[in-house]
């Protein structure tokens, strides 16, 4: 644990991932301040660091996207191309243990977000005798446009048993309510849940890791990793400025997901609103995420028109069916030549929409991945899912409830994942730490 008592951290010029290091008086100085100094260190990066209402990336891929705003990075930024993610289990019953330690995460994001070692001291730069305050692995790299997100699951509010843990339990949201089985779950309880998530995301896979592994380093005693998922390629996009991605199926996807660009539709659909519940909520945004495999054997073996139909858009284009452009509206009420709908009553497009959901919407930031195959000859890919909402028993609920009913895409899908997060507004200043509103 480290962190200067008296400073700006991300002033000191030995600090930076070059990899020159500082003095030994200077490294014994700065071991020896503890978590003390933490708020500190988050203050000064912070200072560097602050954006507006909401973060948004800078410059090229390669750069910084402000730590400090109304809402937390990661959510609206536009979606950077690669994803760590991590659910973690609190493995400490020490109240005081579990915030100096969110308190030591603050600090670390704030240095690693600008393109700095987790620590002060940093990978070279200590004494040889003891374990460098970074790993080392992201040393030369530039930032990345690396974000990182954190949420609170149901669990760290009250255990298997009920009991309240850390005296949060009458903090607990209403909408961080426990989602129902949907019909075809297939969940693992290994991989699904945790008391804590965070969302690394970044241009460059090592900052990614980077990011995740120093946390956990920090957090050891505290929490311990539940599961982790690497993502690449983000199926949807955040922003209007960046172009619709494709899934592992090959088709366009997230055409009709929120943007950062829709203002009112943020307010309404994707920011928790005072008086939606507890205070400490308001501001942040709710978090879904599933583990989805995809059968892509089964899939790359059925004709196009086929897959066009169970997906309701053209495969080129991205088209709903029967018009030109991707970003035209679906005339649900059209018919073809036989008299049936263009799009069928079955299609993911039309069970998906927000006409069809009570003009329910999400803001998705999934990515594909691959892990590996599955000993039968089969790839283990898919979609790992994230959304962000206000509430989700208003809209991932119903929205999945009618998709696990009647998708026919449900043949070629397997949820095999499963989580709910609550993640708090984002820092306002200089002394501000993650889960600052809940626990104080």
């Amino acid at each position: 644990m480290t962190g200067p008592a008296d400073g700006d951290a991300t002033s000191e010029p030995n600090t930076q991932r070059s990899g020159r290091g500082v003095s030994r008086r200077r490294a014994i100085t700065l071991a020896g301040v503890g978590v003390a100094g933490v708020a500190g260190v988050a203050g000064g990066a912070g200072a560097l660091l602050a954006g507006g209402n909401e973060a948004s990336a800078t410059g090229s891929a390669a750069g910084s996207v402000p730590f400090l705003g109304e809402h937390q990075a990661g959510i609206t930024t536009p979606a950077q191309d690669r994803l760590h993610f991590v659910a973690f289990d609190v493995v400490t019953k020490d109240r005081d243990r579990l915030v100096a330690m969110l308190q030591e995460w603050t600090a670390a994001a704030a240095r690693m977000t600008a393109g700095k070692d987790a620590g002060v001291i940093g990978a070279v730069g200590g004494m040889p005798e003891a374990p460098p305050d970074d790993t080392g692995e992201a040393l030369g790299l530039p930032p990345s446009q690396l974000t990182i997100t954190v949420g609170f699951g149901t669990t760290l509010f009250r255990d298997a048993q009920g009991r309240d843990r850390f005296g949060i339990a009458a903090r607990r949201p209403a909408a961080l309510a426990d989602l129902p089985h949907f019909a075809g779950d297939a969940l693992k309880p290994e991989l699904s849940g945790g008391d804590i998530c965070v969302q690394a995301c970044a241009n460059d896979p090592q900052v990614a890791v980077h990011a995740i592994r120093n946390l956990a380093r920090i957090g050891m005693g505290v929490v311990s990793v539940r599961w982790s998922q690497l993502g690449f390629g983000r199926t949807s996009s955040t922003s209007r400025d960046q172009a619709t991605p494709r899934n592992l199926f090959g088709f366009k996807d997230g055409t009709a997901n929120l943007k950062a660009e829709d203002a009112g539709l943020l307010r309404d659909q994707l920011w928790v609103q005072p008086g939606d519940g507890p205070d400490w909520m308001t501001g942040g945004s709710y978090l879904v995420t599933r583990k989805i495999r995809m059968l892509i054997e089964t899939w790359d073996r059925s004709p196009l028109a086929e897959q066009e139909m169970i997906v309701g858009r053209t495969k080129g284009s991205g088209a709903p069916l029967g018009r030109r452009d991707e970003f035209d509206e679906p005339d649900f009420a059209a018919k073809g030549d036989d008299g049936e709908p263009l799009i069928a009553d079955t299609a993911h497009v039309r069970l998906a929409h927000p006409d069809t959901n009570g003009g329910a919407r999400l803001l998705r930031r999934g990515y594909n991945f691959v892990d590996g195959s599955d000993g039968l000859g089969r790839l283990d890919a898919g979609l790992f899912f994230i959304a962000y909402q206000r509430d989700p028993r208003r809209q991932f609920v119903p929205i999945q409830t009618r998709l696990a009913r009647n998708d026919a895409m449900n043949e070629y899908l397997r949820h095999v994942s499963s989580g709910l997060f609550a993640c708090p507004p984002g820092l306002r200043d200089a002394a501000d730490w993650w889960g600052r509103t809940l626990f104080s």
